[in-house]
């Protein structure tokens, strides 16, 4: 075989190669999760009113075992998603409802409320400055903006009781749920990684992979725009 006919064969390869590779990158950009957009009719000085809930088991879409974060758009609909657009400036009142089981915590500071108005969440109602894990039942998740210092532990639900909502999402209200209420002021304009912090990503090592690292998962960003 001649060195051009080796050449052509090795371009070709190269070329076959390069397009799975873009082939590849392109479907993960299609199936990343849908932004859910606070922005349209929002008005300067109004702040931002937000219902979010985590389940155990999301019971939908590629991965129905896994936990889960979903939030609900302004039209009401439940969104399985993440990625969240938020005008700057803005004061965000968030509802959180947690359905999913709780344990104590590996780092015991990761209880304690911060970067929120008036240094505490409502939970229940009742003003609550630090979650103390090692009673009742623990802590499911958290809800943490590591650049903006917000951190919100989640408490955990009694995973035995009979309305423990096992999926599929999203869950009611008239299902076993701690609820988390908390109000931060978004920055200027710019892409903030959110997280939860506790590893709950199970049948993974050390609990930190699958869920964990996951978008429209464990983790997103807040999408802050002018």
């Amino acid at each position: 075989m001649s060195r051009g006919a080796r050449l052509g064969i090795v371009t070709v390869m190269l070329l076959a190669v390069l397009g799975l590779v873009i082939g590849t990158v392109m479907a993960f950009l299609r199936s990343s999760p849908a932004t859910v957009d606070f922005t349209a009719n929002h008005r300067p000085g109004q702040p931002v009113d937000m219902t979010v809930q985590t389940v155990g088991s999301v019971g939908i879409d590629a991965h129905p075992t896994w936990v889960s974060y979903l939030v609900q758009a302004p039209n009401g609909r439940w969104v399985h998603t993440t990625l969240w657009q938020l005008p700057a400036h803005t004061l965000v009142n968030v509802s959180l409802y947690e359905y999913d089981s709780g344990s104590p915590l590996r780092n015991p500071e990761i209880g304690l409320i911060m970067g929120v108005n008036g240094g505490a969440e409502l939970l229940n109602g009742k003003p609550v400055p630090l979650v103390d894990a090692t009673g009742g039942n623990g802590v499911a998740h958290t809800f943490s903006i590591p650049t903006l210092g917000v951190n919100i532990p989640l408490p955990g639900v009694d995973g035995s009781a009979k309305n423990f909502c096992a999926g599929p999402a999203p869950c009611t209200p008239n299902q076993e749920h701690n609820l988390i209420q908390f109000s931060f002021t978004t920055p200027g304009p710019g892409q903030y990684p959110w997280q939860c912090f506790v590893p709950c990503g199970l049948g993974f090592l050390y609990g930190n992979g699958g869920p964990m690292q996951t978008i429209g998962y464990m983790d997103g960003f807040l999408k802050v725009v002018a």
